[in-house]
């Protein structure tokens, strides 16, 4: 459906949803952009949420994920259960191998470990590229960034621009909500979910760039935990 316009920069009907209702988000996604509308999946709680009520509104709504291939399994196995459960399936991007074999041969297994470009570097090929081609064709895409996950989500709005992907729309319907509002819906409905959640890991990425955190800490502390928080996005979500 091409998208429409309003004299606000917004598409058309926008102002007329309420984003702090969840399916109304949904649904005014799915009403104005399906099919070029497709949801970000790592498979982490925010993310089995989405999918339960978006595949409610639309059952053949498109989903996709990236696997960089350094996934914990943990995140694989609750793939295949989120699959079998709505009877969707998931569109899987990887990286070139010839770039991650080239950036292994000259900087080893471990160079994100070594500074914040050299992690981003990884991340880029990793993760961006392969979005890149996942958000091709599309107007739209629906994440699930919360604000209160970090510092460098505090001011996230439920509709934005996304400039860095030829400024699409990006959803992010859960926005407004904290993370006991996650877990209590994925408990009263029964979700599958990543089992690393239960020992410690509130956010899930990569199995080297991931570790429990310990009382207190913020809930993306245990991503790239040698870096300063103000660092921990991988350009995703730029």
């Amino acid at each position: 459906m091409a998208e429409k316009r309003n004299n606000h920069g917004y598409p058309a009907g926008w102002a007329q949803v309420d984003p702090a209702n969840v399916d109304h988000v949904l649904r005014y996604a799915v009403e104005t952009f399906h099919p070029r509308l497709t949801l970000a999946s790592s498979f982490g709680l925010e993310d089995v949420v989405l999918i339960h009520r978006l595949i409610a509104i639309c059952p053949r709504a498109p989903i996709f994920a990236l696997d960089t291939g350094r996934l914990p399994e943990a995140t694989y196995e609750c793939a295949e259960r989120i699959g079998r459960r709505y009877d969707v399936d998931i569109e899987w991007y990887f990286p070139l191998t010839e770039d991650v074999e080239q950036l292994e041969r000259t900087k080893g297994l471990y160079s994100f470990r070594e500074s914040v470009e050299n992690r981003k570097e990884c991340c880029g090929l990793r993760k961006v590229e392969p979005l890149r081609r996942a958000l091709t064709g599309h107007d739209a895409w629906i994440t699930g960034q919360r604000r209160d996950q970090s510092v460098t989500r505090q001011a996230l709005a439920v509709l934005e621009r996304d400039e860095a992907h030829n400024g699409m729309w990006k959803f992010n319907p859960l926005a407004n909500w904290s993370l006991d509002e996650v877990w209590s819906f994925v408990r009263e409905h029964k979700i599958p979910y990543n089992q690393l959640h239960d020992q410690g890991y509130p956010s899930i990425g990569c199995a080297p760039c991931t570790r429990a955190v310990q009382p207190g800490e913020d809930e993306r502390a245990g991503r790239w935990w040698w870096e300063s928080p103000e660092h921990k996005e991988c350009g995703l979500h730029r």
